[in-house]
């Protein structure tokens, strides 16, 4: 991790001084909540529930009379419990904390896998029956299935697809929109890290989140710019009971491209400060197509986090660290006569280069260093949320021993919310935000220029809660300025001066009901903006891994979103169903685009010339799942997703959009005697075929279908269980195009589109799960 300056050290004082205020102001007295989980009809007694507080950052588990304590907590406030016991429906409460010294929560069985989930990512924490908003969590369990990074373990969701570049880079996309249209929070903070190019992923350890909340639809009022298409909420392990020390060992490895992921954690308590420690390595080499290996495919990651802090009776406060490094090799695709891969010298490839660990170049050296003060402080009645970040991103792009693109990006972040005495079912919220980012280029070539950026945000948000209904709605405002300088290479001026700024009003409305135990409505309507970033504005350059030069407009004006969405929901004792639509207007998207096939050139080579323009575009679509659970050891999950998107400023398909996909799987449990969560799984992946492409971007797309496999069970050694899993993916070894990889025809090669590289072939993955466990129930 880099060295901090005497002046960073000096920016960073507040957030300790601001917390030791906050520290020395509030008092309150010892508050210990007893309590007992049990069975809704026998009042038999659950042990090994999970009692967890989400926004106290704090969970319990239930002893083998199914009791519990909490200690540390406020003695008055009001807050969401969720309960979680296997073969259960998950349940959340609000309980108040001044009239609750003791409580029974009773579980009602269930053979489905509820879909009742606390959602924090939003204004008001709250059950996902009571929140408007459209999302999806992604279980700890789903987080540890087999994936190449943390976006392919998501994609999996309804509305969600990546953009790829290969195994290595995965940028997230939620209905049809991606790049900075979708924001990305990590303890607490927006993940800050050049998202506008087409080859850069997230930089987050994909082994990191205890969950992850998927949110579907425009959310700028509580995000402000950038929050068009939706939100990825990571969530940290929430801490362990008091005089407990957590923990666990995963290591997995890929036959496809040899991965070796491998990540260790240990997490404690000891009388409310708390504490976590991860480290992970991946490792890869060049991936397997249905016809050879992809040369210089290759990447290697080492993610380095952690946490400590207090959890005591006037709230919380945590400090977290990360640091993340990853190599990823790059190939442009040269072929033979034969059709097959050669270097730049024309030289085919040995099997030991393309089983060489060890990446190549050209390469990135993507590193991200990051520090989040996360803190919940009570304040009488009520309470505040105080995020405070330091975010550093470096990005080299390398095709010797100096870097040719190298991006410094700093980000500063703060984030606070007040919560006032809930009342009435009233649950009014206000909260502001601010950032300050400054990106240096430091390689050989440049792409966009060095600037600044800055944004302050606003809004008021009001939630009321009658017995079967909630209604939503809140308004903010956002102001954000833009600064670039100029720039003179080799007595020309690359980068001309540049200063602008954006201004927004953002609002949202929201309803759900809840008609009875079974089915429930929502629906939303708001409108969202994002302001263009320096690349947009300013760029004037080749961006290396798209294979083109970019020109862009200082005179862009902001996005404005304009979405309508409803869904409506069945859980059943043997069925659960959802479906949602959605519509979103976008005035003055943006886009780059390559026009009369201008080219110039750079280098000794030609490129095309990609400007940045804006049109008005529509994207609407659906989402569905059906899941049957006819007896408790089969489980048959269906999942659809669909997006349509128009240019109806050109009356043309907008580019890059993901193809309609219809996921299938069914699964086996069967019980088995000194085993555990026994399992075998056969499933097909659907995608159709994508015919709605512009022809200056893409071609079309043809439909496939994947099948895929998997077996696992839990077995205990002595008093440790290890759960053990083999799955496999791509098993008929198919060969296809995905509609979103950027390796497809048409993408490298503008002048021959029957040039691509297929995606993944057959790729069976052993995986081990190790969970560690000291301490007795409270």
């Amino acid at each position: 991790m880099p060295v901090h300056t005497q002046a960073n050290t000096m920016k960073l004082k507040p957030i300790y001084i601001l917390s030791f205020f906050f520290f020395l102001a509030v008092h309150a007295s010892a508050f210990i909540l007893n309590g007992k989980v049990v069975d809704t009809s026998t009042k038999e007694p659950l042990p090994g529930a999970t009692v967890a507080f989400p926004d106290l950052k704090t969970s319990v588990s239930t002893n083998a009379n199914g009791e519990f304590i909490l200690k540390n907590i406020p003695p008055k406030g009001t807050y969401l419990v969720e309960i979680r016991y296997l073969g259960y429906k998950t349940f959340t409460q609000i309980v108040n904390l001044a009239t609750a010294s003791e409580i029974v929560f009773e579980l009602e069985p269930s053979a489905i896998e509820t879909k009742e989930v606390v959602v924090t990512g939003v204004a008001v924490s709250g059950s996902s029956r009571r929140n408007s908003t459209t999302s999806t969590t992604v279980n700890r369990a789903q987080l540890l299935n087999p994936s190449a990074n943390l976006v392919d373990a998501l994609a999996k969701v309804p509305g969600v697809s990546q953009i790829s570049t290969g195994l290595a880079v995965s940028k997230p996309v939620i209905r049809g929109l991606g790049y900075n249209r979708v924001v990305t929070l990590d303890d607490g903070v927006k993940q800050q890290g050049q998202q506008w190019g087409d080859e850069h992923g997230i930089e987050i350890d994909q082994f990191k989140a205890d969950h992850v909340e998927i949110l579907r639809g425009a959310a700028s009022l509580m995000y402000g710019s950038d929050a068009l298409g939706g939100v990825i909420n990571l969530l940290e392990p929430l801490s362990p009971p008091e005089g407990h020390v957590k923990g666990e060992l995963v290591s997995n490895y890929s036959t496809n491209n040899g991965l070796t992921a491998n990540s260790a954690m240990l997490t404690g308590n000891t009388d409310g400060f708390v504490w976590r420690g991860r480290a992970s390595y991946k490792n890869a080499y060049s991936y397997q197509t249905p016809i050879g290996y992809f040369p210089n495919s290759g990447y290697n990651e080492t993610d380095l986090s952690g946490m400590v802090g207090l959890s005591k009776k006037w709230g919380y406060s945590h400090l977290n660290v990360s640091s993340f490094r990853n190599n990823i090799g790059f190939y442009e695709p040269s072929f033979d006569a034969s059709g097959n891969f050669v270097d730049e010298n024309g030289n085919g490839f040995t099997q030991e280069q393309l089983q060489d660990r060890a990446v190549a170049l050209p390469k990135q050296d993507i590193r991200h260093y990051k520090i989040a003060l996360n803190n919940n402080i009570i304040i009488g009645s009520g309470s505040l949320k105080a995020d405070f970040g330091f975010q550093q991103n470096e990005r080299q792009e390398l095709d010797g021993p100096s870097p040719s693109l190298f991006f410094d990006l700093k980000t500063y972040n703060t984030d606070l919310k007040y919560y006032p005495h809930t009342s009435n079912g009233l649950q009014p919220v206000f909260g502001f935000s601010a950032d300050i980012a400054n990106s240096k280029n430091k390689g050989i070539e440049f792409l966009v220029p060095d600037y600044n950026t800055y944004g302050i945000g606003a809004f008021a948000y009001l939630k009321k809660t009658w017995e079967n209904s909630t209604l939503n709605g809140g308004l903010r405002y956002d102001y954000r300025s833009n600064t670039g300088k100029e720039l003179f290479e080799n007595g020309l001026q690359r980068f001309a001066p540049f200063t602008n700024s954006f201004s927004n009003i953002s609002t949202a409305l929201g309803y759900t009901h809840q008609f009875n135990e079974e089915w429930n409505f929502k629906s939303n309507a708001g409108t969202a903006f994002r302001a263009p970033n320096p690349a947009e504005l300013a760029s004037n350059g080749i961006h290396e891994g798209s294979f083109r030069y970019e020109k862009g407009n200082p005179n862009l004006s902001p996005e404005r979103s304009y979405q309508i969405d409803a869904s409506i929901e069945f859980e059943g004792k043997t069925v659960s169903a959802n479906a949602s639509i959605y519509n979103n207007y976008i005035h003055n998207y943006i886009y780059a685009s390559n026009l009369n096939n201008e080219q110039i050139l750079e280098d000794g080579n030609n490129y095309p010339v990609y400007r940045y323009g804006q049109v008005d575009a529509n994207l609407y679509g659906a989402e569905a799942s059906l899941t049957f659970h006819p007896v408790p050891f089969i489980h048959f999950e269906n999942t659809f997703g669909y997006t349509h998107a128009q240019n109806t400023s050109l009356n043309k398909p907008l580019p890059f959009i993901p193809a309609g996909s219809m996921r299938n799987e069914l699964r086996f449990e069967p019980k088995i005697k000194k085993v555990n969560d026994a399992f075998l799984s056969v499933g097909v992946a659907n995608f159709f075929r994508q015919e709605r492409v512009d022809p200056e971007f893409e071609i079309l797309s043809a439909g496939y279908t994947l099948l895929n496999a998997g077996v696992g069970a839990t077995f205990n050694f002595g008093k440790q269980p290890v759960k053990l899993a083999v799955t496999g993916t791509n098993l008929l070894d198919k060969k296809y195009y995905d509609a979103l990889s950027r390796l497809k025809p048409g993408r490298l090669d503008q002048t021959d589109p029957t040039i691509g590289v297929y995606n993944p072939g057959r790729n069976i993955t052993f995986g081990l799960f190790v969970p560690i466990s000291f301490g007795k129930p409270f």
